[in-house]
């Protein structure tokens, strides 16, 4: 298969490449990425050399560029993990998640059903579904539960799902969404918690904690994320929509002090900041109807991958030290 994958120089879209590539050699892989801020290539450099993977630099919203890509390469699948994806800048900067996150997947799916692929998958998350109470641990978000957003982020994404699903609906096209909660692991880009958190506490930084660090998240290893994806996409009758959790919900503090624990740090780094505007309190997944149909479980426990991911930046510092001093942004 010919497998067009948007933002596959970012954390989960890298990920997927290098998982595909090792699981599924006689597939081509082609990466379409615009190299924004969390774009880099370093995080393909295992696998540029491969005779079954190509680069293309391409803003999905741009119409022109996307079509040429696809008229060039034909492909028979497209993955859109491409998006703006960080809560903090959406709040700043609104404008460019819509142009991404809802154009561009507009775009994307003008040019899949010009070309008339044979699967559309749309990588989504939880927070298109808003939050849980942090005192009812039995509630969960399921496939059914309405979307309700809270961030600009969210809003965006929510608004992509709406899309695919009406493309679906009107024009019969083959699409799959699939919504995951919180990812960690290798090539995680250092703004966000764990590596951020990791980073910091490697170099004897104070860890920034948004108000007391009581809000809930669950977490989900990038590798299992990566192979429930690659389920959906060879599920001959798929459903439309699947949720994907790691069945892991730490509070943000406790993730916070395990790092510290993992690499005998003190917890006097820990500095607590101002919440969060609009900071959703809870997210919860029911991943039961993926494991139902499809056969699909995490794998990996919270613990175990934390581990991995803490070794991982041990053992990769060249990678995010080139993030932290912007030479990164020279690899092409």
């Amino acid at each position: 298969m010919k497998v067009l994958v948007t933002g596959g120089a970012g954390f989960i879209g890298g990920n997927f490449i290098h998982e595909s590539l090792r699981e599924h050699p006689e597939d081509i892989i082609i990466c379409v990425d615009n190299l924004t801020y969390a774009g880099n290539m370093e995080t393909l450099a295992q696998v540029r050399d491969s005779k079954n993977f190509c680069f293309e630099k391409a803003d999905i919203a741009d119409v022109a560029a996307i079509r040429d890509i696809f008229s060039r390469h034909r492909p028979d699948w497209v993955v859109n993990f491409a998006a703006e994806s960080h809560v903090d800048r959406s709040i700043q900067d609104p404008g460019i998640f819509l142009r991404t996150n809802v154009i561009g997947t507009g775009v994307l799916l003008d040019v899949s059903r010009e070309y008339e692929v044979s699967r559309y998958h749309q990588v989504s998350t939880d927070e298109v579904y808003g939050d849980l109470p942090l005192n009812r641990p039995d509630l969960l978000f399921t496939e059914e539960t309405p979307l309700h957003t809270s961030s600009p982020y969210s809003a965006s994404k929510a608004g992509a799902d709406l899309l695919c699903l009406a493309y679906e609906r009107t024009y019969k096209m083959p699409i799959t969404i699939s919504r995951c909660s919180n990812n960690y692991g290798p090539y995680h880009f250092p703004e966000k918690l764990i590596p951020l958190m990791i980073i910091n506490a490697i170099n004897d930084k104070p860890l920034p904690v948004y108000g007391k660090g009581e809000n809930i998240r669950d977490w989900l290893f990038v590798r299992d994320h990566c192979r429930a994806v690659d389920m959906i996409l060879r599920c001959k009758n798929p459903s439309k929509v699947y949720n994907i959790g790691g069945n892991s919900e730490r509070t943000n503090i406790d993730v916070v002090k395990t790092i510290l624990r993992e690499l005998e740090k003190p917890e006097s780094l820990i500095s607590y900041v101002t919440d969060r505007l609009g900071h959703d309190l809870r997210y919860a997944i029911d991943p039961s109807k993926i494991s139902e149909e499809l056969g699909w479980s995490p794998e990996t426990n919270f613990e175990d991958g934390l581990c991995f991911t803490i070794r991982w930046y041990i053992e990769n510092q060249q990678w995010w030290k080139n993030i932290l001093n912007g030479k990164y942004r020279g690899a092409v």
